[in-house]
């Protein structure tokens, strides 16, 4: 059976994008158990990019048990009932809505951790996330600084539902979600958005640490409805992966730099 695959789109990530175009190779049943993987200089050639890009797209096929290596022999595909990790790709040929699906995945997720922090939080809880919100206040929205606070903080709320699987997952999808938007190269930025943003942070904060768990569902409810329009999903339209919205005012970013997920 021949392969789909072609040449992939610039970025900063590239290997995660050529990841995901053999994952469905594999998922589609192209590349079957056993099958070896073409040779490192035919993928780099096949997707356009250098082997060191393909070489760090196969160790991380490998990591999640898609694949295995033989010293001198190539990569294999692995058996798919032994793959020991569960594993979500960004990958930009995939139906719009698989975006939309991995951010509902995740609100279902943040909204329930939010109303369990409320109820099972401790001080040193409190003051890691007003620590992060306040890295987020003195960092320029959209910055690398601002994104690893961002996630931080939410990362804070999972943990202070005392629930080891729920930090998992969370870190899980959300990263997914960050790399889906970083691969698909929106930015945009304003003072207003990062107000906004901040106050829904904080919202959250202050519901946490009354202990109201109603309002702490409330406020992420809010926030992830927000963060949903920031990255160019709303309801009723058909969703797509993210892109800029509307004329707000927008800056190049830097490498690294994305709309903040959340």
């Amino acid at each position: 059976m021949a392969l789909k695959l072609h040449k992939v789109s610039r970025g900063p990530h590239l290997p995660t994008l050529v990841a995901s175009s053999i994952s469905r190779e594999i998922a589609q049943g192209r590349l079957k158990a056993g099958d070896q993987l073409p040779t490192e200089q035919t993928l780099a050639t096949t997707f356009g990019v250098s082997r060191n890009v393909i070489r760090e797209a196969i160790a991380r096929l490998r990591s999640e048990g898609r694949v295995w290596s033989h010293q001198g022999r190539g990569a294999f595909v692995s058996d798919s009932s032994n793959a020991p990790v569960l594993a979500i790709d960004y990958d930009p040929l995939q139906p719009g809505d698989a975006f939309a699906s991995l951010f509902e995945l995740r609100g279902i997720l943040e909204v329930q951790a939010a109303a369990l922090a409320a109820e099972r939080h401790t001080p040193a809880n409190v003051a890691q996330l007003r620590d992060e919100l306040a890295k987020m206040q003195a960092a320029p929205y959209g910055s690398v600084q601002w994104l690893k606070a961002d996630l931080e903080f939410h990362r804070v709320v999972a943990a202070a539902t005392r629930n080891i699987y729920m930090v998992q997952f969370l870190a899980f999808v959300s990263e997914r979600v960050r790399k889906s938007i970083l691969a698909a190269g929106s930015s945009q930025s304003s003072d207003d958005m990062a107000k906004l943003t901040l106050d829904e942070h904080t919202a959250i904060l202050i519901a946490i640490e009354t202990g109201n768990v109603e309002a702490a569902r409330k406020a992420m409810e809010d926030h992830l409805a927000g963060a949903a329009q920031r990255v160019g999903l709303s309801r009723g339209s058909d969703p797509s992966p993210p892109r800029p919205l509307g004329r707000r005012r927008r800056t190049v970013s830097s490498p690294g730099e994305a709309t903040p997920v959340g």
